[in-house]
């Protein structure tokens, strides 16, 4: 039976952290300690494991997720898919403050991050990356959209940038010349180390505002626009806790079709399996463990 692991964002943390109920672990990793405990339980009738990616009371910044040791917490515990939410800006007019959107493709611009498990010497990792979200997982999010009632979007391009920080008004429109429809600045490199966790990873990402390529209303002053910002966090926080109830109802007391996700590594290693030393194994754990045996 799968194990779906939640890592929540702005907004959705703290919901999320007032709702799941279950045993809490505290787990070490090779690269550091995860953003905070994981709650382990049952949700929906669906076994899942929750974690605040910016930690009990949003401690950590953007770039200061500790990323590594969250994925590598996660598959520690047995987690075989992961739903993640995060707070973006809207580089669409169709993409409206309040809607969903379920991206299928990412621009990654960070530069300040552990990028990869697979950046010392002892073993040298390839990751396919075409699709950096699970296409079958993607597939399960759309299926429950349904059950709200704000648009969700089938497919978008997140640009992540490194934070905190905003863009300038040529930097958003650049964006958009990309063929950006979201700024961001959390999935990478969240997707990218699921991936070489070998794990299914899809996200939910909430359209907070536009972004500043489209002039704020000049009759609203930054209190007011704050404020909406926040109503527009909280909506589009509802309307996501709506979108992952449904989408863990409908396969409860199901396994999960296989995925290619799981099999990321089979044709990724390059080092070869007996120069890898069982310091570099003991390092890599259970990323690598299934082709050490």
């Amino acid at each position: 039976m799968a194990i779906v692991g939640l890592i929540g964002g702005t907004g959705l943390g703290q919901v999320l952290l007032s709702e799941v109920r279950g045993d809490v672990h505290h787990v070490d990793t090779p690269f550091g300690k995860p953003s905070g405990p994981i709650t382990r339980g049952n949700w929906e009738g669906v076994e899942i494991a929750f974690l605040p990616r910016h930690g009990p009371g949003h401690v950590f910044s953007p770039t200061a997720v500790p990323y590594r040791a969250n994925i590598y917490a996660l598959k520690h515990l047995g987690v075989t898919h992961i739903i993640a939410s995060g707070a973006t800006g809207s580089l669409r007019e169709e993409i409206r403050p309040r809607d969903l959107v379920i991206p299928d493709q990412v621009i990654d611009k960070t530069h300040r991050r552990a990028a990869t498990y697979f950046d010392e010497q002892g073993v040298a990792a390839h990751i396919e990356l075409s699709e950096p979200f699970c296409p079958k997982l993607r597939k399960s999010l759309l299926a429950a959209s349904g059950a709200v009632k704000c648009t969700v979007h089938d497919g978008g391009t997140y640009v992540c940038m490194e934070g905190p920080g905003f863009s300038t008004v040529a930097e958003s429109r650049m964006h958009r010349s990309w063929g950006g429809d979201l700024i961001g600045m959390t999935c990478m490199p969240e997707a990218k180390l699921a991936r070489e966790a070998e794990l299914c990873y899809a996200l939910v990402a909430l359209p907070t505002d536009y972004d500043c390529w489209r002039p704020h209303d000049p009759n609203m002053d930054k209190r007011a626009l704050l404020a909406e910002i926040i109503h527009n966090v909280e909506d589009a926080t509802a309307n996501c806790i709506q979108l992952i109830k449904a989408a863990l109802r409908s396969v409860a007391g199901k396994s999960l079709p296989e995925c290619e996700c799981h099999t990321a590594l089979d044709m990724a290693i390059w080092t070869k399996r007996d120069a890898i030393t069982p310091d570099v194994a003991r390092r890599y754990g259970v990323i690598l463990e299934r082709y050490l045996k």
